[in-house]
């Protein structure tokens, strides 16, 4: 074998130790992972997503702690709410929609109030 210097892929220091070693650090081996990730098509997009989805979730538990409270639309938008992504759709008999984000969820009601719920799932006896 030569003398030729081999270096970490992610930040270009010289590397010691191993003949196959790629990386200088776990750090460097994490970071150059993570990049590879956000590279990859549609990580960035469903990472994006996601976030949004946790960001409404936090905000409507942060609403609703215990069960079901009414609230102005406009306290959830001026927190950084996005009224375009939620999980899921629930529709009742009656014929309210109300949308989910996980397990918390609300229904628009009249007058820019809405009703905040958490999902209660049925249990068998």
């Amino acid at each position: 074998m030569g003398n030729t210097s081999r270096t970490c892929r992610h930040c270009g220091s010289t590397l010691v130790g191993r003949a196959d070693k790629k990386y200088c650090s776990d750090q460097c081996r994490a970071l150059a992972g993570n990049a590879r990730k956000l590279v990859e098509k549609g990580q960035r997009f469903m990472r994006d997503i996601n976030t949004k989805l946790k960001k409404n979730r936090d905000l409507l538990r942060l609403a609703s702690p215990e069960g079901k409270t009414t609230l102005r639309r406009q306290v959830l938008e001026l927190n950084g709410f996005d009224f375009g992504y939620f999980t899921h759709l629930y529709r009742t008999k009656q014929g309210n929609t109300y949308y989910f984000c996980y397990d918390y969820g609300y229904l628009l009601l009249p007058e820019e109030k809405m009703l905040i719920v958490n999902w209660q799932p049925y249990m068998n006896p």
